[in-house]
């Protein structure tokens, strides 16, 4: 009854409904690329280093993010993501010159440039929705974009496998490419009133300070992402031991598709439940909660029984991205709109980086440690860390300010 009252929330304002159909569109292809990319290297040079170049080209222009998240502040948000999809789906022909080990520079270029206008994208989307989307939707929409994205990790990469196997690396490439002209479409169609944002008082550098002082001066705000990339570090970590994890329980690595499958279900699942939860507790509550049920989860990994981890996956899957959709809610409903890409940007390379470190560093740990001591001893970090969090501050503040600004939005 509530996850269908949730998503109607949001299906039934125009607005929501359309940008959370863009974002299923895109997401798709760029699901589908993800794992295609690797795949065609692979393919190509038989080397696995090369094919882990993909997600290197991909990810490392989030580390720019708070210069990038600037471009969404200096231009209208609908008619940039306009933009940025019709060249998305330009740039991502050319992929059909890729034919062999010698173009492949062509190929890390092309996925460089797509991590970029990602980064601006993302920014650019989480603006236009503050904006145009009542405030007491945000929470539901933020929550279904995750069930949303969840939904494309289980079917967009059987999709591209089949075309690759089909039609090759240009096949999937094709695939993106129209993924990205039916968002172009889908942001055509939306109708929002935008002002024209203010010129430049400041430059680049400046103007990219401006929105990482925001985020560090803002009482509410610094916990709250200082929390998730805490968070987004020991699931790195736990990460890396997964295999570690399987090999204890008596299992195939090919056993991880399960784990996976479970955890992706409680996703889909938190996503439905978090816009009431969000309005019920406030960010920062529902984010400490999300991190104490991740904390409990990654600790009983250790334990060597199936049941066991099937319910640990269960919990990662609803834990983890309860922190990541309160942060995101939490930066949409406390920065103006001005600086709203900027600091969406910064939010996400201070979340998301640390993911990364920890995945290269659990890489290395799990030679070295036994797995099992490792996985208590994040718990233990996930566990102060929602403790801290509930500790700073009076949650009822967090459901004073949306409330407050959901009373004050004209929806």
């Amino acid at each position: 009854m509530t996850t269908r009252w949730t998503a109607v929330r949001v299906l039934r304002d125009r607005t929501a409904g359309r940008c959370l159909t863009a974002v299923v569109v895109s997401g798709f292809g760029t699901s589908a690329l993800w794992l295609a990319s690797g795949v065609w290297v692979k393919d190509l040079t038989g080397s696995d280093g090369l094919a882990a170049l993909c997600m290197l080209a991909m990810w490392a222009p989030t580390l720019a993010g708070p210069l990038l998240g600037t471009l969404a502040d200096r231009h209208r948000r609908r008619p940039l993501l306009v933009a940025l999809s019709l060249f998305m789906a330009v740039l991502l022909l050319t992929l059909y010159a890729v034919d062999g080990p010698e173009e492949l520079w062509l190929l890390y270029a092309v996925l460089f440039v797509y991590g970029a206008a990602g980064t601006v994208h993302d920014a650019a989307e989480s603006a236009l929705v503050a904006g145009a989307v009542d405030r007491s939707l945000l929470g539901d929409f933020n929550g279904l974009r995750m069930t949303a994205n969840e939904g494309m990790k289980l079917l967009a990469p059987l999709a591209g496998a089949g075309l690759y196997t089909a039609y090759g690396g240009p096949g999937v490439a094709v695939l993106d490419a129209a993924s990205f002209l039916a968002a172009a479409l889908v942001y055509l169609s939306l109708r929002v009133r935008e002002e024209r944002p203010a010129p430049a008082r400041e430059g680049g550098r400046s103007a990219t300070a401006e929105g990482v002082r925001h985020l560090w001066g803002d009482a509410g705000l610094r916990p709250l992402v200082l929390a998730g990339g805490v968070t987004m570090l020991c699931a790195g970590v736990s990460g890396a031991l997964t295999y570690a994890v399987i090999e204890d329980l008596g299992h195939s690595p090919a056993y991880a598709g399960v784990l996976y499958a479970v955890q992706g279900a409680g996703s889909v699942t938190v996503g439905l439940l978090s816009g009431p939860a969000l309005r019920r507790l406030g960010a920062r509550r529902f984010a400490a909660y999300g991190i104490s049920l991740l904390a409990a989860a990654v600790a009983l990994r250790a334990v060597p029984y199936d049941p066991a981890a099937w319910a640990c996956a269960a919990a990662v899957g609803v834990g983890l991205p309860a922190a990541l959709i309160a942060v995101l809610t939490g930066v949409q409903q406390r920065t103006p709109g001005p600086l709203l890409g900027r600091v969406t940007a910064t939010a996400g390379t201070l979340v998301h980086t640390p993911n990364v470190i920890g995945l290269a560093a659990g890489a290395v740990l799990v030679e070295l440690l036994g797995h099992r001591a490792q996985l208590v001893a994040l718990g233990v970090v996930l566990g102060v860390t929602a403790a801290v969090l509930l500790g700073q501050s009076p949650a009822s503040a967090d459901r004073t300010a949306a409330r407050s600004a959901s009373d004050a939005s004209p929806a």
